[in-house]
């Protein structure tokens, strides 16, 4: 099989505005600031951009972006579905137009703005249901954490995994949090304690099991990487990209194959590492997606960091702790601690240890791994030096 893109783009600017619940600005103002501070980050001027690469849930904004940022010519546009799951393919695809030469310099961004409750799809009580939630919905499983409820007590239930290893996971990303000053939950400490005593949300998922809803945008440009060594910033290569919708998913209620507990991510993983020189035991870092806290261990087995069935005990240890963790994952918080703006926080990080700037720098990171949803078609990239 060919490689047609390993390392020959990079990501060569960032950007990102504020988080919090219940920012001013409209998603369409959000998504113009941190793009315009991606392309600055870069030293690339707006009119350089001419790709742009976004969540379907934007709802149709290339022009209004283009217009309003004061972008060039757009010679390649597209959008990802599936939420949680798109934030690595937007990266992705937009390396895609960049190295095919469909483009020469590229955006990919996420803006969001959910903190308000009334603005979740499952607080619309009044819709009449369709497609596949109609045969969960009306029976209880009302939002994504009843869903990965089940999941995760199905986890608890065939390998033996607690309480305890959630909050090993709650834990460590709280932990890098505190260290990093744009994140939600920069002074806000946790202990073990905390966590158990924390109220349920779905059980055996507590409050701290689940991600922050947040307003804010991030974004980053791309760029092929003979150009890349001529710009500012150090380039994080794009090494390895892969999406997946395995074989009878169904979405979030992946219940009623041979396996629910091996979700999109092995499939996604199995392309992922077959297009890459670097394997699971070679990776400095990652960046897992985080929804909630049983997305860990689920994806620690998928990506190949350990066994079936092994990604609980896995956590144990201290083992995704930075410094000294042997897979320091998710340094920045997470979208457990830092932002959930559908996991695109996770690629910005996974570049910041690539350009040796994150606020739990790894020693000497030269790849990181950035995973999207589980239990959605998902996607993953992995960054190198």
């Amino acid at each position: 099989m060919t490689t047609p893109i390993k390392d020959r783009t990079a990501i060569v600017g960032i950007g990102q505005t504020k988080f919090s619940k219940g920012l001013d600005n409209t998603e369409l103002s959000l998504a113009c600031q941190a793009i315009r501070m991606a392309i600055d980050d870069a030293g690339l001027k707006p009119c350089d951009i001419d790709g742009l690469s976004m969540f379907s849930m934007e709802n149709g904004r290339e022009v209004e972006v283009a217009r309003n940022v004061g972008l060039g010519d757009i010679t390649y546009f597209g959008e990802i579905g599936y939420g949680g799951g798109a934030g690595c393919a937007t990266v992705g695809h937009a390396a895609m137009a960049v190295a095919t030469g469909q483009c020469k310099a590229a955006v990919a961004w996420r803006a969001r703005k959910r903190s308000a409750k009334a603005s979740r799809p499952w607080a619309n009580v009044q819709q009449r249901l369709g497609g596949y939630h109609q045969w969960t919905r009306p029976f209880g499983l009302l939002r994504p954490v009843d869903e990965i409820a089940m999941l995760a007590r199905r986890y608890m239930h065939e390998f033996g995994a607690t309480r305890d290893h959630l909050a090993n996971v709650a834990l460590a990303f709280r932990k890098h949090a505190n260290r990093n000053p744009n994140a939600t939950m920069y002074e806000k400490k946790m202990t073990r304690d905390d966590y158990m005593k924390a109220r349920w949300i779905s059980e055996p998922l507590c409050l701290y099991d689940n991600c922050l809803e947040t307003d804010g945008a991030l974004a980053v440009v791309i760029v092929a990487a003979e150009r890349a060594r001529d710009l500012k910033q150090r380039p994080a290569y794009l090494h390895s990209f892969a999406q997946s919708i395995p074989r009878q998913l169904q979405v979030m209620t992946n219940y009623f194959n041979d396996d629910p507990l091996v979700g999109p991510s092995w499939a996604c993983a199995r392309l992922l590492w077959q297009l890459s020189d670097i394997k699971p035991q070679d990776v400095s870092v990652a960046q897992l997606y985080d929804a909630f806290s049983p997305l860990i261990p689920l994806s620690l087995e998928g990506y190949g960091f350990c066994e079936r069935g092994a990604g609980a005990a896995f956590t144990e240890g201290g083992a995704l702790e930075w410094p000294d963790g042997r897979l320091p994952t998710n340094t920045a918080g997470g979208g457990m601690s830092e932002a959930y703006v559908h996991g695109f926080n996770l690629v910005l990080e996974g570049v910041r240890q690539i350009r040796g700037t994150s606020t739990c720098q790894v020693d000497n990171a030269e790849s990181c791994l950035v995973t999207s949803g589980e239990g959605v078609p998902t996607s993953a990239l992995l960054l190198r030096r």
